[in-house]
């Protein structure tokens, strides 16, 4: 999986002499982001154009998004909203039956 992260641009670990790659913590949070995305159903050619917002916290604002990129990630905001509400529906059907 991080190679293939690699292949896409979505990380670039430091190579080591001996060519094994080591991997940052930085990237490490990164990779759990993405992986995160990933579940959420935001395909990686999305989430390359989000890096500049998974590395910095959430003061960045993008003041000029690309108006189609803008689309696909509301798009994408709905799609997680509804897997939120179904989630949370399943959820509160397991509490109810193991009875807390």
């Amino acid at each position: 999986m991080l190679r293939y992260y690699e292949e896409q641009g979505l990380i670039t670990p430091r190579r080591l002499d001996n060519g094994y790659r080591e991997y940052d913590e930085y990237l490490i949070d990164r990779v759990h982001k993405i992986r995160g995305l990933l579940d959420a159903g935001v395909p990686t050619r999305i989430i390359g154009d989000m890096l500049p917002c998974l590395d910095q916290g959430p003061e960045i604002v993008v003041t000029d998004p690309d108006p189609e990129l803008r689309e696909m990630l509301l798009a994408q905001r709905e799609k997680m909203t509804e897997r939120i509400a179904f989630l949370e529906q399943n959820r509160d059907a397991l509490t109810r039956y193991i009875g807390w």
